[in-house]
Protein backbone atom coordinates (compact mmCIF):
# COMPACT_ATOMS: atom_id res chain seq x y z
CA UNK A 1 0.00 0.00 0.00
CA UNK A 2 2.89 2.37 0.65
CA UNK A 3 3.61 2.26 -3.09
CA UNK A 4 0.34 3.96 -3.95
CA UNK A 5 0.61 7.44 -5.45
CA UNK A 6 -1.35 10.28 -3.85
CA UNK A 7 -3.86 10.10 -6.71
CA UNK A 8 -4.25 6.35 -6.05
CA UNK A 9 -4.84 6.99 -2.36
CA UNK A 10 -7.44 9.69 -2.99
CA UNK A 11 -9.29 7.46 -5.43
CA UNK A 12 -9.23 4.67 -2.84
CA UNK A 13 -10.50 6.96 -0.07
CA UNK A 14 -13.44 8.13 -2.19
CA UNK A 15 -14.89 4.61 -2.33
CA UNK A 16 -13.86 3.44 1.15
CA UNK A 17 -17.09 4.41 2.97
CA UNK A 18 -20.67 3.92 1.73
CA UNK A 19 -21.49 7.64 2.13
CA UNK A 20 -19.42 10.78 1.60
CA UNK A 21 -20.72 12.35 4.83
CA UNK A 22 -21.39 10.26 7.94
CA UNK A 23 -21.45 12.48 11.00
CA UNK A 24 -20.09 11.11 14.28
CA UNK A 25 -16.83 10.77 16.20
CA UNK A 26 -16.88 7.13 17.31
CA UNK A 27 -15.11 5.62 14.29
CA UNK A 28 -12.44 8.32 14.10
CA UNK A 29 -11.84 8.24 17.85
CA UNK A 30 -11.24 4.49 17.84
CA UNK A 31 -8.73 4.73 14.98
CA UNK A 32 -7.00 7.68 16.68
CA UNK A 33 -6.55 5.51 19.78
CA UNK A 34 -5.11 2.69 17.67
CA UNK A 35 -2.69 5.18 16.08
CA UNK A 36 -1.64 6.43 19.51
CA UNK A 37 -2.51 9.99 18.56
CA UNK A 38 -2.38 12.62 21.28
CA UNK A 39 -2.51 16.37 20.82
CA UNK A 40 -1.14 17.57 17.47
CA UNK A 41 0.55 20.56 19.17
CA UNK A 42 0.68 22.30 22.57
CA UNK A 43 -1.67 25.03 21.32
CA UNK A 44 -4.82 24.07 19.39
CA UNK A 45 -7.21 26.57 17.84
CA UNK A 46 -10.35 25.13 16.25
CA UNK A 47 -12.33 27.31 13.83
CA UNK A 48 -15.91 26.73 12.70
CA UNK A 49 -18.50 28.97 11.06
CA UNK A 50 -20.78 29.26 8.06
CA UNK A 51 -18.43 31.67 6.28
CA UNK A 52 -15.03 33.18 6.99
CA UNK A 53 -13.23 30.09 8.26
CA UNK A 54 -10.52 30.08 5.60
CA UNK A 55 -9.42 33.68 5.99
CA UNK A 56 -9.65 33.51 9.80
CA UNK A 57 -7.38 30.44 9.80
CA UNK A 58 -4.97 32.17 7.41
CA UNK A 59 -4.80 35.31 9.57
CA UNK A 60 -4.16 33.20 12.68
CA UNK A 61 -1.42 31.17 11.02
CA UNK A 62 0.33 34.34 9.86
CA UNK A 63 0.06 36.01 13.29
CA UNK A 64 1.42 32.93 15.08
CA UNK A 65 4.15 32.22 12.55
CA UNK A 66 5.37 35.81 12.80
CA UNK A 67 6.21 35.09 16.45
CA UNK A 68 8.55 32.30 15.41
CA UNK A 69 6.10 29.52 16.22
CA UNK A 70 5.98 26.37 14.09
CA UNK A 71 2.37 26.29 12.90
CA UNK A 72 0.27 23.66 11.18
CA UNK A 73 -3.02 24.39 9.41
CA UNK A 74 -5.67 21.87 8.42
CA UNK A 75 -8.38 23.17 6.08
CA UNK A 76 -10.88 22.04 3.47
CA UNK A 77 -11.89 21.81 0.74
CA UNK A 78 -8.93 22.27 -1.57
CA UNK A 79 -9.00 24.14 -4.87
CA UNK A 80 -6.39 22.49 -7.10
CA UNK A 81 -4.37 20.02 -5.00
CA UNK A 82 -5.27 17.90 -2.00
CA UNK A 83 -1.93 18.97 -0.50
CA UNK A 84 -3.44 22.43 0.18
CA UNK A 85 -5.40 20.90 3.06
CA UNK A 86 -2.34 20.18 5.22
CA UNK A 87 0.19 22.97 5.69
CA UNK A 88 3.21 22.90 7.97
CA UNK A 89 5.12 26.14 8.50
CA UNK A 90 3.43 27.68 5.47
CA UNK A 91 4.24 24.80 3.11
CA UNK A 92 1.86 22.24 1.70
CA UNK A 93 2.46 18.65 2.75
CA UNK A 94 4.28 16.68 0.06
CA UNK A 95 2.74 13.77 -1.82
CA UNK A 96 5.18 11.45 -0.08
CA UNK A 97 4.26 12.67 3.41
CA UNK A 98 0.53 12.36 2.73
CA UNK A 99 0.94 8.85 1.30
CA UNK A 100 2.89 7.80 4.39
CA UNK A 101 0.20 9.24 6.65
CA UNK A 102 -2.63 7.55 4.73
CA UNK A 103 -0.77 4.24 4.94
CA UNK A 104 -0.46 4.64 8.72
CA UNK A 105 -4.18 5.36 9.12
CA UNK A 106 -5.10 2.51 6.79
CA UNK A 107 -3.00 0.05 8.79
CA UNK A 108 -4.59 1.18 12.05
CA UNK A 109 -8.24 1.28 11.00
CA UNK A 110 -8.59 -2.47 10.36
CA UNK A 111 -12.28 -3.26 10.01
CA UNK A 112 -13.42 0.31 10.79
CA UNK A 113 -14.85 2.15 7.80
CA UNK A 114 -13.88 5.83 7.53
CA UNK A 115 -15.07 8.58 5.22
CA UNK A 116 -12.74 10.49 2.90
CA UNK A 117 -12.74 13.44 5.32
CA UNK A 118 -12.15 11.27 8.39
CA UNK A 119 -9.16 9.56 6.78
CA UNK A 120 -7.75 12.92 5.75
CA UNK A 121 -8.25 14.44 9.19
CA UNK A 122 -6.49 11.59 10.99
CA UNK A 123 -3.68 11.70 8.44
CA UNK A 124 -3.24 15.42 9.11
CA UNK A 125 -3.12 14.85 12.88
CA UNK A 126 -0.54 12.10 12.36
CA UNK A 127 1.66 14.44 10.31
CA UNK A 128 1.27 17.32 12.75
CA UNK A 129 2.40 15.20 15.72
CA UNK A 130 5.56 14.19 13.88
CA UNK A 131 6.39 17.77 12.90
CA UNK A 132 6.95 18.92 16.51
CA UNK A 133 4.73 21.97 16.04
CA UNK A 134 4.07 24.77 18.51
CA UNK A 135 0.48 25.39 17.39
CA UNK A 136 -2.14 24.07 14.99
CA UNK A 137 -5.14 25.83 13.48
CA UNK A 138 -7.90 23.35 12.62
CA UNK A 139 -10.76 24.27 10.30
CA UNK A 140 -13.95 22.33 10.89
CA UNK A 141 -15.26 20.63 7.76
CA UNK A 142 -18.99 20.55 8.54
CA UNK A 143 -20.82 21.78 11.63
CA UNK A 144 -18.57 21.18 14.61
CA UNK A 145 -20.01 18.88 17.26
CA UNK A 146 -19.77 15.69 15.14
CA UNK A 147 -16.96 16.73 12.79
CA UNK A 148 -13.77 14.64 12.94
CA UNK A 149 -11.73 17.77 13.75
CA UNK A 150 -13.60 17.90 17.07
CA UNK A 151 -11.67 14.86 18.31
CA UNK A 152 -9.09 17.36 19.55
CA UNK A 153 -9.83 19.59 22.54
CA UNK A 154 -9.34 23.20 21.50
CA UNK A 155 -7.50 25.68 23.71
CA UNK A 156 -9.50 28.39 21.95
CA UNK A 157 -12.71 27.63 20.02
CA UNK A 158 -13.67 30.08 17.28
CA UNK A 159 -17.04 30.60 15.58
CA UNK A 160 -16.76 33.00 12.65
CA UNK A 161 -20.41 33.39 11.63
CA UNK A 162 -23.71 31.54 11.84
CA UNK A 163 -26.01 31.14 8.85
CA UNK A 164 -28.16 28.39 7.40
CA UNK A 165 -26.12 26.10 5.15
CA UNK A 166 -25.90 22.30 4.86
CA UNK A 167 -29.44 22.24 6.26
CA UNK A 168 -29.79 18.48 5.70
CA UNK A 169 -27.02 17.94 8.26
CA UNK A 170 -27.19 20.97 10.56
CA UNK A 171 -30.89 21.86 10.50
CA UNK A 172 -32.68 24.71 8.79
CA UNK A 173 -32.55 27.36 11.53
CA UNK A 174 -29.71 29.50 12.87
CA UNK A 175 -30.45 28.03 16.29
CA UNK A 176 -29.84 24.45 15.15
CA UNK A 177 -26.67 25.50 13.31
CA UNK A 178 -25.42 27.36 16.39
CA UNK A 179 -25.95 24.28 18.56
CA UNK A 180 -23.79 22.18 16.22
CA UNK A 181 -21.04 24.78 16.00
CA UNK A 182 -20.95 25.31 19.77
CA UNK A 183 -20.03 21.62 19.99
CA UNK A 184 -16.36 22.62 19.65
CA UNK A 185 -16.46 24.52 22.98
CA UNK A 186 -14.61 22.97 25.92
CA UNK A 187 -15.15 23.34 29.65
CA UNK A 188 -13.23 26.29 31.06
CA UNK A 189 -11.55 27.10 27.74
CA UNK A 190 -12.18 30.43 25.99
CA UNK A 191 -14.43 30.70 22.96
CA UNK A 192 -14.64 33.62 20.54
CA UNK A 193 -17.63 34.39 18.30
CA UNK A 194 -17.58 36.85 15.40
CA UNK A 195 -21.34 36.76 14.74
CA UNK A 196 -23.02 39.97 15.90
CA UNK A 197 -26.27 38.14 16.74
CA UNK A 198 -25.28 34.70 18.07
CA UNK A 199 -28.33 32.47 18.61
CA UNK A 200 -29.22 31.47 22.15
CA UNK A 201 -28.04 27.81 21.92
CA UNK A 202 -24.46 29.01 21.41
CA UNK A 203 -24.68 31.25 24.49
CA UNK A 204 -26.30 28.46 26.49
CA UNK A 205 -23.57 25.95 25.60
CA UNK A 206 -20.80 28.34 26.66
CA UNK A 207 -22.58 29.00 29.95
CA UNK A 208 -23.17 25.29 30.63
CA UNK A 209 -19.49 24.51 30.08
CA UNK A 210 -18.15 27.51 31.95
CA UNK A 211 -16.36 28.48 28.75
CA UNK A 212 -15.46 32.20 28.80
CA UNK A 213 -17.16 33.55 25.67
CA UNK A 214 -15.92 36.70 23.95
CA UNK A 215 -18.45 38.23 21.58
CA UNK A 216 -17.96 40.68 18.76
CA UNK A 217 -19.84 43.88 19.55
CA UNK A 218 -19.44 43.32 23.29
CA UNK A 219 -15.88 42.19 24.06
CA UNK A 220 -14.16 43.07 20.79
CA UNK A 221 -15.06 44.89 17.59
CA UNK A 222 -13.76 46.90 14.67
CA UNK A 223 -14.63 50.15 12.94
CA UNK A 224 -13.83 50.50 9.24
CA UNK A 225 -13.21 53.96 7.81
CA UNK A 226 -12.59 55.18 4.28
CA UNK A 227 -8.81 54.89 4.59
CA UNK A 228 -8.13 52.75 7.69
CA UNK A 229 -9.70 50.63 10.39
CA UNK A 230 -9.60 50.37 14.17
CA UNK A 231 -9.82 47.43 16.56
CA UNK A 232 -10.45 46.95 20.25
CA UNK A 233 -10.56 43.78 22.30
CA UNK A 234 -9.36 42.08 25.47
CA UNK A 235 -6.23 40.26 26.55
CA UNK A 236 -6.10 36.93 28.37
CA UNK A 237 -6.52 38.79 31.67
CA UNK A 238 -9.39 40.83 30.13
CA UNK A 239 -7.22 43.95 29.98
CA UNK A 240 -8.54 46.29 27.24
CA UNK A 241 -6.41 46.37 24.08
CA UNK A 242 -6.65 48.78 21.14
CA UNK A 243 -5.14 49.16 17.69
CA UNK A 244 -5.72 52.33 15.68
CA UNK A 245 -5.24 53.46 12.07
CA UNK A 246 -4.66 50.01 10.63
CA UNK A 247 -4.19 49.77 6.87
CA UNK A 248 -7.19 48.42 4.98
CA UNK A 249 -7.00 44.75 3.94
CA UNK A 250 -8.16 42.92 0.84
CA UNK A 251 -9.47 40.01 2.91
CA UNK A 252 -12.46 40.49 5.25
CA UNK A 253 -11.38 42.75 8.10
CA UNK A 254 -14.12 41.26 10.29
CA UNK A 255 -12.17 38.01 10.20
CA UNK A 256 -8.89 39.83 10.86
CA UNK A 257 -10.54 41.37 13.94
CA UNK A 258 -11.64 37.92 15.07
CA UNK A 259 -8.12 36.54 14.58
CA UNK A 260 -6.64 39.43 16.58
CA UNK A 261 -8.96 38.65 19.50
CA UNK A 262 -7.96 34.98 19.43
CA UNK A 263 -4.28 35.94 19.28
CA UNK A 264 -4.76 38.29 22.23
CA UNK A 265 -5.88 35.34 24.39
CA UNK A 266 -2.71 33.33 23.77
CA UNK A 267 -0.39 35.45 25.93
CA UNK A 268 2.06 36.10 23.11
CA UNK A 269 3.93 39.39 22.47
CA UNK A 270 1.62 42.27 21.59
CA UNK A 271 3.54 44.35 19.04
CA UNK A 272 1.12 46.44 16.95
CA UNK A 273 3.47 47.01 13.99
CA UNK A 274 4.26 43.30 13.67
CA UNK A 275 0.60 42.33 14.04
CA UNK A 276 -0.43 44.66 11.24
CA UNK A 277 2.42 43.49 9.00
CA UNK A 278 1.29 39.88 9.49
CA UNK A 279 -2.30 40.75 8.60
CA UNK A 280 -1.19 42.61 5.48
CA UNK A 281 0.86 39.60 4.33
CA UNK A 282 -2.08 37.20 4.62
CA UNK A 283 -3.43 35.82 1.37
CA UNK A 284 -6.13 33.24 0.66
CA UNK A 285 -6.51 31.87 -2.84
CA UNK A 286 -10.02 32.32 -4.16
CA UNK A 287 -11.29 34.81 -1.59
CA UNK A 288 -11.65 38.34 -2.97
CA UNK A 289 -8.74 37.23 -5.12
CA UNK A 290 -7.80 39.73 -7.86
CA UNK A 291 -6.05 38.37 -10.96
CA UNK A 292 -5.07 39.77 -14.35
CA UNK A 293 -5.31 37.51 -17.39
CA UNK A 294 -3.59 38.13 -20.71
CA UNK A 295 -6.41 37.86 -23.24
CA UNK A 296 -5.04 38.04 -26.79
CA UNK A 297 -2.49 40.61 -25.73
CA UNK A 298 -4.91 42.68 -23.64
CA UNK A 299 -5.46 42.65 -19.86
CA UNK A 300 -8.62 41.20 -18.39
CA UNK A 301 -9.31 41.86 -14.71
CA UNK A 302 -10.78 38.93 -12.77
CA UNK A 303 -12.03 38.73 -9.21
CA UNK A 304 -12.33 35.18 -7.83
CA UNK A 305 -14.47 34.41 -4.81
CA UNK A 306 -15.60 31.03 -3.48
CA UNK A 307 -18.75 32.52 -1.90
CA UNK A 308 -21.58 30.01 -2.32
CA UNK A 309 -24.37 30.85 0.13
CA UNK A 310 -26.52 33.92 0.88
CA UNK A 311 -24.36 35.12 3.77
CA UNK A 312 -21.23 35.02 1.59
CA UNK A 313 -23.06 36.65 -1.34
CA UNK A 314 -24.22 39.52 0.88
CA UNK A 315 -20.68 40.11 2.09
CA UNK A 316 -19.32 39.94 -1.46
CA UNK A 317 -21.95 42.46 -2.59
CA UNK A 318 -20.94 44.88 0.18
CA UNK A 319 -17.30 44.66 -0.84
CA UNK A 320 -18.08 45.07 -4.54
CA UNK A 321 -20.12 48.18 -3.78
CA UNK A 322 -17.00 49.80 -2.34
CA UNK A 323 -14.77 48.96 -5.33
CA UNK A 324 -14.52 51.79 -7.87
CA UNK A 325 -15.11 50.47 -11.37
CA UNK A 326 -14.97 52.57 -14.52
CA UNK A 327 -16.41 49.85 -16.74
CA UNK A 328 -18.92 47.02 -16.38
CA UNK A 329 -18.96 43.97 -14.16
CA UNK A 330 -19.49 40.63 -15.89
CA UNK A 331 -20.05 37.41 -13.94
CA UNK A 332 -19.12 33.79 -14.44
CA UNK A 333 -21.33 31.73 -12.16
CA UNK A 334 -21.94 28.10 -11.18
CA UNK A 335 -23.69 26.71 -8.11
CA UNK A 336 -24.25 23.39 -6.37
CA UNK A 337 -27.78 22.01 -6.32
CA UNK A 338 -28.12 22.13 -2.52
CA UNK A 339 -27.42 25.87 -2.28
CA UNK A 340 -29.99 28.66 -2.01
CA UNK A 341 -30.01 30.01 -5.57
CA UNK A 342 -32.27 33.00 -4.93
CA UNK A 343 -30.42 33.92 -1.76
CA UNK A 344 -27.10 33.92 -3.61
CA UNK A 345 -28.36 35.90 -6.62
CA UNK A 346 -30.39 38.67 -4.99
CA UNK A 347 -27.54 40.64 -3.33
CA UNK A 348 -25.53 40.76 -6.57
CA UNK A 349 -28.14 41.48 -9.24
CA UNK A 350 -27.65 45.23 -9.16
CA UNK A 351 -23.86 44.95 -9.26
CA UNK A 352 -23.48 42.68 -12.32
CA UNK A 353 -24.46 43.76 -15.84
CA UNK A 354 -23.90 40.47 -17.69
CA UNK A 355 -24.01 36.84 -16.50
CA UNK A 356 -22.44 33.73 -18.04
CA UNK A 357 -23.58 30.54 -16.28
CA UNK A 358 -22.24 27.01 -16.52
CA UNK A 359 -22.52 23.62 -14.82
CA UNK A 360 -19.84 22.58 -12.35
CA UNK A 361 -17.71 19.45 -12.80
CA UNK A 362 -19.56 17.41 -10.18
CA UNK A 363 -22.80 15.39 -10.03
CA UNK A 364 -23.89 17.83 -7.31
CA UNK A 365 -24.02 20.74 -9.78
CA UNK A 366 -27.20 22.69 -10.36
CA UNK A 367 -28.05 22.59 -14.10
CA UNK A 368 -27.00 25.74 -15.95
CA UNK A 369 -30.49 26.01 -17.41
CA UNK A 370 -31.89 26.48 -13.89
CA UNK A 371 -29.41 29.27 -13.27
CA UNK A 372 -30.38 30.88 -16.57
CA UNK A 373 -34.09 30.62 -15.78
CA UNK A 374 -33.65 32.19 -12.33
CA UNK A 375 -31.60 35.08 -13.71
CA UNK A 376 -33.89 35.68 -16.68
CA UNK A 377 -36.89 35.81 -14.34
CA UNK A 378 -35.09 38.57 -12.46
CA UNK A 379 -34.46 40.58 -15.63
CA UNK A 380 -30.74 39.80 -15.91
CA UNK A 381 -28.80 39.43 -19.14
CA UNK A 382 -27.56 35.83 -19.12
CA UNK A 383 -25.99 33.23 -21.40
CA UNK A 384 -25.41 29.49 -20.89
CA UNK A 385 -22.11 27.71 -21.52
CA UNK A 386 -20.74 24.18 -21.42
CA UNK A 387 -18.36 24.77 -18.52
CA UNK A 388 -16.70 27.51 -16.47
CA UNK A 389 -13.74 27.80 -18.86
CA UNK A 390 -16.06 28.35 -21.83
CA UNK A 391 -18.00 30.97 -19.86
CA UNK A 392 -14.74 32.75 -19.03
CA UNK A 393 -13.71 32.76 -22.66
CA UNK A 394 -16.98 34.42 -23.67
CA UNK A 395 -16.80 37.04 -20.92
CA UNK A 396 -13.18 37.87 -21.74
CA UNK A 397 -14.22 38.39 -25.37
CA UNK A 398 -17.02 40.75 -24.28
CA UNK A 399 -14.96 42.64 -21.69
CA UNK A 400 -12.60 45.57 -22.06
CA UNK A 401 -9.60 46.51 -19.95
CA UNK A 402 -11.92 48.70 -17.82
CA UNK A 403 -14.31 45.87 -16.95
CA UNK A 404 -14.14 43.31 -14.15
CA UNK A 405 -15.07 39.64 -14.49
CA UNK A 406 -16.39 38.17 -11.26
CA UNK A 407 -16.05 34.38 -10.93
CA UNK A 408 -17.98 33.00 -7.96
CA UNK A 409 -20.59 30.56 -6.66
CA UNK A 410 -18.48 27.59 -5.63
CA UNK A 411 -15.01 26.26 -4.91
CA UNK A 412 -15.49 24.38 -8.18
CA UNK A 413 -16.04 27.65 -10.09
CA UNK A 414 -12.85 29.16 -8.72
CA UNK A 415 -10.83 25.97 -9.21
CA UNK A 416 -11.82 25.82 -12.88
CA UNK A 417 -10.98 29.51 -13.29
CA UNK A 418 -7.55 28.96 -11.74
CA UNK A 419 -6.94 26.09 -14.13
CA UNK A 420 -7.98 28.31 -17.05
CA UNK A 421 -5.62 31.05 -15.83
CA UNK A 422 -2.76 28.54 -15.69
CA UNK A 423 -3.52 27.53 -19.29
CA UNK A 424 -3.46 31.17 -20.38
CA UNK A 425 -0.12 31.71 -18.65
Amino acid sequence: MSQRSLADWLGYLEQLHPSAIDMGLERSREVAVRLGLGRPAPRVITVTGTNGKGSTCAFLAELLGDQGLKVGVYSSPHLLRYNERVQIEGREASDEALCEAFAAVEAARGEISLTYFEMGTLAAFWLFERAALDAVVLEVGLGGRLDAVNLIDADVAVVTSIGVDHAEWLGDTRESVAFEKAGIFRAGKPAVCGDLEPPQPLLDQARALGAPLLLRGRDFDLAIGEHDWHWHGRGADRTPLRLHHLSLLDLPMENAALALQVYALLELPWQPERLLAALLRTRVTGRLDSRVANWKGEPRHLLLDVGHNPHAAEYLARRLATRPLSGRRLAVFGLLADKDLGGVLEPLLGLVQDWAVAPLPTPRSRPAEELQSALSARGAQVSVHADIAAALEVQCAKATADDEILVFGSFYSVADALGWLDDQA
